[in-house]
């Protein structure tokens, strides 16, 4: 026994594409008119009104949210020009607080240095008298140790004492000149 499997039709021919067979055509438009007409007004009557719904929710979330967004921009705004105002503020105050100490310790430092100055001229004026003093008394020792020496030099090559009266007249002679 002999098995035979094939593709064809039997009778040789083709069948026609099921849309496209004009036998079943007529009944296949009125299908498709009855479901397109009750899925429309499906779509219609429940699925558009959810779907605009939600895009007003949405819409309105949306508004809600720009709206919190700009009022907290402003506050912020508003925090930050207060922060800016505060901060030029202090920076003021810093500044005036800084001129006032800087004025008050130059007035205290001009104030010793004056102090100093009068303390060390009246230092320097009593070191000046105490050194005239001192080159006065030097200088009448002076002439006496002059007088000494130059009786004792004259003696030392003479062999004898010259009179005071002389020596001190000599002296006075040499420190004239």
């Amino acid at each position: 026994m002999a098995t035979n499997a094939h593709t064809e039709h039997p009778g040789g021919a083709k069948p026609p594409f099921p849309p496209f067979n004009k036998e079943t055509f007529a009944s296949q438009l009125l299908w498709l008119a009855l479901f397109f007409v009750a899925l429309y007004a499906i779509i219609a009557r429940l699925a558009i009104p959810r779907i605009g719904g939600i895009i007003e929710a949405r819409t309105s979330r949306i508004d809600g949210d720009l709206a919190e967004a700009r009022r907290l921009k402003e506050q912020s705004d508003a925090a930050l020009a207060g922060y800016e105002k505060s901060l030029a503020d202090a920076r003021a105050r810093a500044q005036a607080l800084a001129g006032e100490t800087r004025d008050r310790l130059n007035a205290e430092a001009d104030e010793a240095r004056r102090k100093l100055e009068a303390d060390l001229n009246v230092r320097l004026a009593a070191a000046e008298h105490t050194i005239a003093a001192t080159k006065t008394q030097a200088m009448s020792n002076v002439q006496g140790i002059a007088s000494d020496t130059a009786a004792a030099i004259v003696e030392r090559l003479t062999g004898t004492a010259p009179s005071a009266g002389a020596v001190q007249t000599a002296v006075a002679e040499a420190l004239k000149r």
